[in-house]
C-alpha cells in the first residue's frame, strides 16, 4: 500500500530537517495502520525492560534508560521524524502489549511459533548465545551434562531464563525464585549450581559483581535470535520499515557498532566475548 499525501508530506518534512507544523494533527482513521499513527503522533513507543544489562537498563547516575536497544530504537525513530517514548514492562507481558497496541516496538523476547500469532517479528538484528553464570567448580561443560537431574538450576520465576532452563535442559532440577537476585544468591553461595542467562547479559551481571560465579557456554553453542517485534496490522508497511532499517544498519557495522559501545561503557571489552560470538 502506498502512502498518503500526508504521511509522504510528514516524510518529506524528515527529509527537509523542517519546523512542526502549526495544524493541528488529523484524529485517527479507523483501524489506522501502525506507521501512520507512529507519524501522526509523532512517538514510536518502545518495550523496556527494567535490569537487562546491556539490552535495557537505567544509568545509575542519571536514572535514564540506556542500553543499545534504546540507541537502534532512538536512530529508527529518528529516520522516521518522530520521538522515542519509553514503556517499561515485564518480559512476559510484551507480546500481550503488543497485541493489544499499547507499544509500536520490542526487542524480546525472543520469537517463537505461539508468540507470533500474536507479534509480528521483523528480521532479526543479530544472535546472542544461551550461557549460564555457574558456581565456581562447576565441572559441566556441555548441555548434555547440564540437562542431567543431578544439576540444580536457579531460575526467577516466570522469566527467559525459566523458560530457557525448561526447554534446553527439562531434566534438570530447576528451583524457581520470586527474584533473580535470590535465584543469583543460591548460585554463589554454592546451594545451586547455574542461573540461565546468555552471553551478553551473564557478562553484564559478572562485570557488576564478579563473585556471582563464572561464565559458562555449554557446548554445542546454541543461539538466540534477538529480533525487533510489531503489532500485526493490514498493510505491515511499518514492519518493513523496520527490517529495512535492520539491513541497513547491519550491513554497515552499525549495529555491532551500538552492541560494543554500549558493552564498553559496562566494562565489557572485546576479549570477554567467546571467541566464535559475532554480531
Amino acid at each position: 500500500m502506498l502512502l498518503n499525501r500526508r504521511e509522504f508530506a510528514g516524510l518529506g518534512a524528515v527529509a527537509r530537517r523542517r519546523g512542526p507544523s502549526a495544524r493541528a494533527p488529523e484524529p485517527p482513521s479507523a483501524k489506522e495502520p501502525n506507521l501512520a499513527r507512529i507519524l501522526r503522533t509523532k512517538k514510536l513507543r518502545v518495550a523496556a525492560f527494567a535490569s537487562e544489562e546491556p539490552y535495557w537498563y537505567k544509568d545509575a547516575s542519571s536514572g535514564q534508560w540506556a542500553g543499545f536497544c534504546l540507541t537502534m530504537a532512538r536512530n529508527l525513530a529518528a529516520a522516521l521524524g518522530v520521538e522515542v517514548a519509553v514503556s517499561e514492562t515485564e518480559w512476559a507481558d510484551a507480546v500481550t502489549d503488543l497485541h493489544t497496541g499499547k507499544i509500536d516496538l520490542a526487542y524480546g523476547p525472543s520469537p517463537t511459533a505461539q508468540r507470533a500469532m500474536f507479534a509480528d517479528y521483523a528480521n532479526p538484528l543479530f544472535s546472542d548465545t544461551y550461557a549460564f553464570i555457574a558456581r565456581r567448580g562447576f565441572a559441566a561443560k556441555s548441555w548434555d551434562e547440564i540437562n542431567t537431574a543431578q544439576t540444580l538450576v536457579a531460575v526467577d520465576t516466570g522469566s527467559a531464563g525459566e523458560e530457557t532452563a525448561r526447554r534446553l535442559a527439562g531434566n534438570a532440577a530447576i528451583t524457581g525464585f520470586k527474584t533473580r537476585e535470590e535465584a543469583l544468591l543460591a548460585v554463589q553461595s554454592g546451594r545451586d549450581d547455574c542461573f540461565p542467562a546468555t552471553v551478553l547479559l551473564a557478562l553484564a551481571m559478572l562485570k557488576k559483581n564478579p563473585q556471582l560465579g563464572e561464565l559458562l557456554v555449554p557446548t554445542p553453542h546454541l543461539r538466540v535470535a534477538v529480533c525487533p517485534a510489531v503489532p500485526y496490522d493490514d498493510d505491515r508497511r511499518f514492519r518493513g520499515v523496520v527490517d529495512a532499517w535492520n539491513e541497513e544498519h547491519r550491513g554497515t557495522g552499525q549495529i555491532r557498532a551500538s552492541i560494543m559501545t554500549t558493552l564498553a561503557k559496562l566494562g565489557i571489552e572485546p576479549g570477554d566475548l567467546p571467541p566464535d560470538m559475532s554480531f
